[in-house]
């Protein structure tokens, strides 16, 4: 099977904070992105905004087609857990470690790192696996404390205290906010500091294209709300900052190519744990079953997905240039991608994920290319 094509001459989405700190002053941080030095910076992430789909659409968002410069890549998988770890550690899954929406933590069990809970059955886990545990790394927010700098993450208030904040936005004075009116206000409050750095995000886009598919008619007109957010922040940039818009994924619309899981026993047969997401699955075998799990596993699934041992994935830079011991028991022993527009559900165990119309997680440059936005203030 002809395995997916990693553009590596596009640049990778944890690319953009070390180059926005290196546009601050911030020792150790390195610029790829050729930005010109700055006093304020802000990256906005519009959760869900895919560079074809902002092409695709691009009536319905002015001011975003106007300012983009680039598509960037955001990795595998391409999932929000794995993108604001990228923007928060400025690495790649392989070593920042949030592995997907749902990975194995060993000794403690297959973690979802959105609600940080025990997955599928949903035991809480905020006592027992402490962020710091699962993403030890300093963040990005931490090194521009470190250095003097007016530090902030605008967001969800009901993101303040979660365990996912903790492990990959720590650092920066959260700001909570409600809608799209006090998160562009509070944003440019955020950048009043002689010397700034902002991280802000927006979730809801990402939520409509799961529910009424990328490209409805509701995905449409959040957009064009998107759009008005971004001039409003662009409108009152004050002089010497740089606000950089991307995203942490795209998305695709399934098609009745999709696979239950659940309803095929034979995929179950030396299994020991199944984590990851729709289109983005870490199989973790019993012991000397990886490659009866692997031939059943490719058997079954035909051309509906990209089938492989965790060390071929991890030769082949699926999880980025370098894998850190701690991650690679976060790999399923099988890893398996799905293709095109199909999606390997599980509709006994993930019934509300398996119901959502639009997915993301793996390799198609619709989930892949996220746009690169820069205004100047």
């Amino acid at each position: 099977m002809e395995l997916p094509v990693i553009e590596h001459d596009t640049p990778h989405l944890s690319r953009v904070t070390p180059s926005l700190l290196a546009a601050l002053g911030v020792r150790g941080c390195a610029g790829s992105l050729d930005l010109p030095p700055v006093s304020r910076a802000c990256v906005l992430l519009i959760d869900g905004l895919g560079w074809e789909l902002l092409d695709a659409h691009a009536g319905d968002a002015p001011v975003l087609t106007e300012l983009r410069r680039t598509p960037l890549r955001v990795g595998y998988p391409a999932t929000t857990v794995a993108g604001l770890a990228a923007i928060g550690t400025g690495v790649a899954s392989g070593e920042h470690g949030m592995a997907g929406y749902t990975f194995e933590v060993p000794g403690v069990g297959v973690l979802n790192a959105l609600r940080w809970c025990r997955h599928p059955e949903g035991g809480d886990l905020s006592g027992e696996l402490s962020a710091e545990q699962v993403q030890p790394m300093p963040t990005t927010f931490d090194r521009a404390a470190a250095e003097g700098v007016a530090t902030s993450v605008v967001s969800s208030a009901k993101f303040a205290d979660t365990a996912l904040t903790k492990a990959v936005l720590r650092g920066g004075r959260y700001v909570g906010v409600y809608a799209l009116g006090d998160l562009a206000a509070a944003t440019l409050d955020a950048l009043r500091p002689a010397r700034a750095f902002c991280y802000a995000y927006h979730s809801e886009l990402d939520m409509l294209g799961h529910l009424y598919g990328p490209g409805s008619p509701a995905w449409r007109m959040q957009l064009a709300q998107v759009d008005r957010l971004v001039e409003s922040i662009v409108d009152g940039l004050p002089p010497g900052s740089v606000l950089a818009v991307v995203a942490d994924h795209g998305m695709v619309r399934l098609d009745d190519t999709v696979l239950d899981l659940d309803a095929v026993p034979a995929l179950g047969d030396g299994v020991r744990a199944l984590a990851g997401e729709v289109r983005a699955r870490h199989v973790h075998t019993r012991n000397g079953a990886t490659a009866d799990v692997l031939a059943t596993w490719r058997e079954l699934l035909g051309d509906r997905a990209w089938v492989i041992e965790r060390e071929e994935a991890i030769e082949q830079g699926w999880f980025g240039p370098r894998v850190a011991d701690h991650v690679r028991p976060r790999i399923g022993d099988v890893v398996a991608a799905a293709r095109a527009s199909s999606g390997l559900l599980r509709r006994t165990a993930e019934p509300l994920e398996s119901a959502l119309v639009g997915q993301h997680g793996s390799f198609t440059s619709a989930e892949q290319l996220v746009p690169l936005a820069l205004a100047f203030g």
